[in-house]
């Protein structure tokens, strides 16, 4: 096998950059880099049946991957989650094609899995053996494991009322934990001044190109399982929204390919209310979101006042003819029982947020019954086993 990665191109100034080089951010203009790929070459030499008969994790597309050299992949068996029919959610609610996606049955119990495992491998491939990022939770614990398989060392940065679960996680997974007062924001600047002091390389949510080809595996699995075509409906619980982007450009490549000819999935932001700037900056008609002051949600994957891609994000909900709206607290975590109780899957409050918004939307008609719509749970309720003492 071999990966048909050619060059990181730039999302705003769209200058092109070399992929051989420890980089995170154009150092043109600052914004996102996207790994581009040789895809007529692709077209040509690979049919898209072969992706069938190997491993059954995300690395089974490894022509659509980054990393070169296969020794340098960083694998905990990450990916080739399942796609479950939600029949009796779909029955109660009028829908016939309601699935859900768990990604809680992902390595360290999260989807964060997919892009730590890209971003490990290729940090590794380029010579950076030591790395940092700040985290809501998931993250963090995605980081120490694969920095731990890889052989690499883990700098975490955390929030002081990050979940229990994600501290200890971290902590016996041997990364080096720094427990911050104040949000995501403020580790962020932590783990920068303390890569800028001692050399180290920074893998936040997109600052750098790569956790975005391990979230795009998701968009790869569905298109497969659906044989082949897109979903009408993805709906997304958004912090730093790496999924949406990582999931809109899997898409666009397929595309690309002639691999599937169907329309990009409408793709539904959702947020919570105490937290929502996405929410805002979409139907205010910005393309741009400002930072959402006093953030607060017990859904800490959703906890993200500044979203460094915004811009791709919308962009991506407008042009999808998608949307963005924000749930509570309480209605996520009544929904983690919802969903359990009805399909069997222990979905994390941000998972189960899915499930409102799509009730809420389905009350305005946004759907019709006949959509296939996917509900992303992005990780296991296990998590956060202390929000359901609130129920």
């Amino acid at each position: 096998m071999k990966s048909y990665l050619s060059h990181l191109e730039c999302t705003s100034c769209g200058k092109s950059h070399s992929h051989t080089q420890a980089i995170r951010t154009c150092p043109n203009c600052g914004k996102v880099l996207f790994a581009r790929y040789d895809l007529p070459s692709l077209k040509r030499e690979v049919n898209r049946e072969v992706f069938k008969g190997r491993r059954s994790d995300m690395w089974r597309f490894y022509e659509m991957m980054p990393v070169l050299e296969e020794g340098n992949v960083v694998s905990l068996g990450e990916g080739g989650t399942p796609l479950l029919h939600a029949k009796n959610l779909g029955r109660k609610l009028g829908l016939k094609n309601l699935y859900i996606k768990d990604e809680g049955l992902n390595p360290t119990g999260s989807f964060k899995a997919r892009g730590i495992s890209a971003a490990v491998s290729k940090a590794k491939e380029v010579g950076q053996t030591r790395l940092t990022m700040p985290t809501a939770g998931n993250a963090g614990g995605a980081l120490a494991a694969y920095a731990a398989r890889g052989g690499l060392e883990a700098h975490v940065f955390m929030p002081k009322d990050a979940p229990e679960a994600n501290k200890k996680e971290c902590q016996a997974l041997g990364s080096n934990l720094t427990l911050v007062d104040g949000l995501i924001g403020d580790a962020g600047r932590l783990s920068q001044e303390k890569a800028q002091k001692e050399g180290l390389f920074d893998i936040s949510t997109l600052r750098e190109p790569y956790r975005a080809e391990g979230k795009k595996t998701m968009a790869l699995e569905l298109a497969m399982d659906l044989g082949w075509r897109t979903p009408d409906a993805i709906i997304y619980p958004t912090g730093g929204g790496t999924g949406i982007v990582g999931m809109w450009k899997a898409f666009e490549e397929l595309r690309e390919l002639g691999w599937i000819d169907s329309p990009q999935p409408k793709f539904v932001s959702v947020q919570a209310e105490g937290c929502q700037p996405i929410v805002k900056a979409f139907h205010e008609g910005s393309n741009e979101s400002e930072p959402w002051p006093n953030a607060s949600t017990e859904a800490a994957g959703l906890r993200v006042p500044s979203v460094f891609a915004d811009y791709i994000i919308l962009r991506v909900l407008r042009e999808t003819g998608g949307t963005a709206i924000a749930v509570s607290d309480s209605d996520m975590v009544k929904a983690m029982s919802e969903m359990g109780a009805a399909e069997g899957v222990f979905a994390c409050p941000e998972g189960a947020a899915t499930l409102v918004g799509l009730k809420r939307l389905l009350d305005q008609s946004f759907f019709q019954g006949s959509e296939t719509i996917i509900l992303m749970n992005t990780g296991s309720g296990l998590k956060y086993l202390d929000l359901l003492d609130t129920l």
